[in-house]
């Protein structure tokens, strides 16, 4: 069995998703790594859990570059959750070829020793950055509505990285019959925004909050993707899946989103603008793309609670809108070291 978190009130309820398996979690120090691990443990699943960085729910510190690593860690394995990544805020502190190294290569090893191993399925943490310029329209153009159809055009070797790395499951797929599902996650992170002028114009709880709205996702809903991917892929085989929280918008919205965003909020939640005014809040003034989840929600059969209208519920209600899990995760950062003009650098 595993742990399908649904926390409306702290509560964990338990769904019986598979057969407990052995289950290798890459990027076990992370966010989204410690949370799986500590998820699937707790539902008797024999979890191991591999990262660069020792951590309590870390089993063998190392790369994924590491091939002997890796076949160590693979030997019995049933499944592959693989979320270790360089992200976007370590651009300014590593080398193109560091990224090649952990994003392309990493994953490679991976797969590799996977099919090798007889691994079952392979569940690739990916992100919505692989969109990179197909994210943002030109001037005077109506927000983007992004789903799986969209072409991505990665503008940075993150996106670059990841989307090679996308392909590289999909090779390993058709060739080697490794059931692949490729996850493509919006904004889950609690560190701070990194745009300095955005930092500078909205609170961060404001900022997280407006996000709900087009590009960001709970924790919590984020591990029950994961989970139900693991579930779904022996049946589906490949498939790349948009996690993002709900959106309460619609195509015909996005021409007013790109000019008016707070008109187009105060239609759909009346009740948002008292609230924010309350807490000295305020909308964003234009939402460039919307982030679509139709596709994983009919095929994963997934069911994200945290959307905008359950954050804004929770803040008539005084209470945190984050997920237990997430709360209790917390903060990770991405650097050991403390920069002076933002959470991390940016190049």
């Amino acid at each position: 069995m595993v742990c399908f978190l649904d926390i409306a009130k702290n509560n964990v309820k338990i769904y019986l998703l598979m057969k407990e398996s052995k289950i290798l979690v890459t990027g076990s120090a992370g966010h989204l790594g410690e949370a799986l691990v500590q998820t699937l443990s707790e539902a008797n699943h024999e979890v191991v859990g591999i990262d660069i960085k020792d951590s309590r729910l870390t089993n063998e510190v190392g790369s994924i570059v590491n091939r002997s690593l890796v076949k160590h860690c693979m030997k019995g394995v049933d499944c592959v959750i693989h979320t270790a990544t360089l992200h976007k805020p370590h651009i300014a502190t590593h080398t193109r070829q560091d990224f090649i190294d952990t994003n392309i290569s990493g994953t490679l090893v991976l797969l590799e020793e996977a099919a090798s191993e007889g691994v079952s399925s392979f569940i690739f943490t990916s992100t919505t950055s692989v969109f990179g310029r197909a994210l943002t329209p030109p001037p005077e153009e109506p927000a983007v509505w992004i789903t799986e159809d969209i072409t991505p055009i990665p503008k940075n070797i993150y996106g670059v990285t990841k989307r090679s790395a996308e392909d590289f499951c999909e090779l390993f797929h058709r060739n080697h019959g490794l059931a692949c599902l490729i996850l493509r996650t919006s904004r889950f992170f609690p560190e701070q925004d990194d745009n300095k002028t955005v930092r500078q114009m909205y609170e961060d709880d404001n900022i997280k909050a407006n996000e709900y709205l087009y590009r960001r996702v709970d924790l919590e809903d984020v591990v029950n993707s994961h989970l139900l991917a693991l579930k779904q892929a022996p049946t589906i085989r490949f498939g790349k899946y948009i996690i993002s929280a709900t959106s309460p918008f619609s195509p015909t919205d996005l021409k007013e989103l790109r000019t008016n965003a707070p008109n187009v909020v105060r239609r759909l939640f009346p009740a948002y603008e008292n609230a924010f005014a309350k807490l000295g809040w305020k909308m964003f003034s234009s939402i460039d793309r919307v982030y679509c989840n139709d596709k994983a929600r009919k095929e994963l059969g997934w069911k994200p609670l945290y959307d905008f209208n359950y954050v804004l519920d929770r803040l008539i209600a005084g209470e945190n809108p984050r997920s237990y899990i997430a709360r209790s995760i917390g903060s990770k950062g991405y650097h050991s070291s403390v920069f002076v003009d933002g959470p991390y650098p940016v190049e």
